[in-house]
């Protein structure tokens, strides 16, 4: 049967999200930093939108509430004229007057959310001479050197000559940022086809660069060629490193001095040195990739409540240019430049009305979270409170999708400190009243009791167990040791001292 290629034409229905829609989701989804890139890009791309600065708001913030009554609005509710609704405008070959209604409805929705803006903004506003130290403080931020650059200098202060030198560029490009050696000496002859000897010869001579320990191809050789550095070749330490590792790794302390014929004082002491030894020799030179996030919310101690509040300064405040509003009411205009401004004023208007929904959203979001979380508030991490996404969502009135996008890459400043708000989502145990308890304070019990413990007798996990159900936690063994796991605790026999 022959083979050919035809076009055919079928109609099907599917669900599909708007383009305005899909806008409003980034804008809720977008972290502060990320929101004002977004907000910038429109700004490129709608001539009638413009930004306003701080000064301009406060000036035309007094002068509005000097002029209106709306200081008996609500400023938390979004104005009610937001909405544009195409089927209620005018035709475009209407007289030029009939365009006067309708910017003096832009004009109300311009007051409204400067009058939102300046309730709702936070009290911590950044003066110039705040952000002018800030970003001193970012143009100070250097880079530093790599450790694979910092090599590549010390090879070129030996007395290596150009062969030595190109196989001391491939070594080094085959060390990690740890500072191991990533491939064997086999795997590199097999894939340069360079002598061995060489090889080996010249990876001697990088093992004895800064910082010590360097291009080691294992813990062992790493900590081995760090007391060889020292002078510490004939130390206990360095005898248990080059006979005993394994039985190091496993902290079985009785073997090793069984072993070495050495008591197990002296043991436990050479371990203590050798956990003074730099198990990444590299570390130093990896990139400092801390994050600086700004928070959303602030919220502090008012009375007996808290006070919480939307971090407007960095939101970009928008408005609609009078410019095209005067261009789009001169009679000259043709009938397509004034559809055209009226199509960007509508996109104008639906992006301003975003934003607003965007810091709503957020700021219900935060109260809620306030209200269940406010032991958290008061005392710390212990008295985190378990909460779902579902229960947030049915108070505030959105779907618990809604919630998540709303609170991915956000923090709160609270009075304990700055915390992701997905950092307030946790599951719960039962306790014996039947209340619940979160996860992350159980986990923070777990801590403490294995902070406190006795290192010659550490806790086991049944132990933990009974322990925490004295004090009305339940919880089942193999729980308590993936709690254990994520804590990045040993298990009890690795945590022995003797």
């Amino acid at each position: 049967m022959a083979q050919s290629l035809q076009l055919s034409q079928k109609m099907a229905l599917s669900q599909v999200l708007a383009p305005q829609l899909q806008q409003s989701l980034a804008l809720l989804q977008a972290p502060t930093l990320e929101l004002k890139a977004l907000v910038e890009q429109e700004l490129q791309q709608n001539p009638v939108l413009e930004e306003a600065i701080s000064a301009d708001l406060d000036h035309e913030d007094k002068t509005i509430r000097g002029e209106t009554d709306r200081d008996a609005a609500d400023p938390t509710e979004p104005p009610a004229d937001v909405t544009f609704d195409p089927a209620q405008e005018k035709p475009t070959n209407e007289p030029v007057d009939d365009f006067q209604a309708e910017f003096e409805k832009l004009a109300r929705i311009d007051q409204e959310w400067r009058d939102n803006y300046s309730a709702s903004s936070s009290p911590l506003r950044s003066s110039e001479e705040d952000e002018e130290k800030r970003q001193y403080m970012f143009d100070s931020l250097v880079a530093n050197t790599s450790l694979q650059e910092t090599l590549l200098e010390q090879v070129r202060m030996t007395e290596l000559n150009d062969a030595e030198r190109q196989v001391a560029e491939m070594i080094i490009g085959n060390i990690d940022d740890r500072g191991y050696l990533r491939a064997t000496v086999d795997e590199l002859v097999f894939s340069t086809n360079i002598e061995k000897d060489l090889i080996e010869r010249v990876l001697k001579t990088i093992q004895s660069f800064h910082p010590p320990g360097v291009a080691a191809r294992d813990l062992r050789e790493c900590l081995m060629l760090q007391l060889e550095r020292a002078e510490k070749t004939e130390t206990l330490e360095y005898k248990i490193i080059d006979k005993q590792m394994d039985a190091l790794g496993k902290r079985k302390l009785p073997d090793i001095a069984r072993g070495l014929g050495v008591g197990i004082d002296q043991v436990q002491e050479a371990v203590a040195r050798i956990a003074l030894l730099e198990p990444h020799p590299g570390r130093d030179f990896i990139p400092d990739n801390q994050q600086y996030v700004v928070p959303e919310i602030f919220i502090s101690k008012n009375g007996e409540g808290y006070s919480i509040n939307t971090n407007n300064d960095q939101v970009p405040h928008l408005r609609i240019s009078n410019h095209y509003k005067d261009l789009m009411a001169q009679a000259e205009s043709s009938p397509e430049v004034r559809e055209w401004i009226r199509d960007k004023i509508r996109a104008g208007k639906f992006l301003i009305k975003s934003l607003h929904q965007r810091q709503e959203t957020i700021l219900n979001i935060a109260r809620e979270i306030v209200k269940r979380q406010s032991e958290f508030m008061e005392k710390g991490v212990s008295c985190l409170k378990p909460m779902t996404m579902v229960q947030v969502a049915e108070v505030v009135g959105v779907h618990e999708t809604t919630v998540s996008r709303a609170v991915s890459g956000k923090y709160m400043q609270t009075p304990q400190g700055v915390y992701e708000m997905k950092y307030f989502f946790t599951s719960g145990l039962k306790t014996a009243s039947g209340t619940g308890m979160s996860n992350t304070s159980v986990k923070e019990m777990i801590n403490e009791m294995i902070s406190k413990e006795d290192s010659s007798r550490p806790l086991s996990d049944e132990e933990i167990v009974r322990q925490l159900t004295e004090k009305g936690i339940v919880i089942a063994r193999r729980t308590v040791a993936k709690y254990r796991s994520e804590l990045n605790i040993l298990p009890s026999h690795l945590r022995k001292v003797y």
